[in-house]
């Protein structure tokens, strides 16, 4: 019993965390503050990309916050975020008009929390349950 409520305690904290990143940046994306724009112009993909990675972030968080499919919010999360990660090692650097890094740094959280979360829920996931069954069988 224990066990059962500890899971649901460090799977909620799990969501939570990378739901609050994701839904706070939302803000910066679809006001087209300053950096957001700097940044999806730098990568070509001003507006478009801004407004469209603003939806699919703010998609991955509803979903993080729902029991049922925090695994699919937290697979789609994983795909922005290393999309995001990728864009800070290739073109944009680590560091993004003197933030410190700490988009990247966030971008490397909603990854890191989104891949445990998705080992916490393996189970869960439809694809990847009946593997998992047919392997132990």
């Amino acid at each position: 019993m224990e066990s059962c409520k500890t899971h649901r305690a460090v799977s909620w904290i799990s969501r939570l965390i990378p739901a609050a990143i994701l839904l706070q940046t939302l803000f910066f994306k679809f006001t087209g503050a300053e950096e957001s724009v700097y940044i999806f112009t730098k990568v070509g993909m001003e507006p478009w990309g801004r407004w469209g990675s603003g939806v699919v972030e703010l998609v991955a968080a509803v979903l993080l916050l729902t029991p049922r499919f925090g695994w699919a919010g937290a697979l789609l999360a994983l795909g922005v975020m290393g999309g995001a990660i990728m864009a800070h090692l290739t073109v944009l650097g680590i560091e993004v008009k003197d933030d410190g890094g700490l988009l990247f740094a966030l971008a490397v959280t909603v990854f890191l929390f989104s891949a445990f979360i998705l080992f916490l829920h393996r189970h869960e996931i439809p694809f990847l349950s009946r593997l998992l069954k047919t392997q132990t069988a």
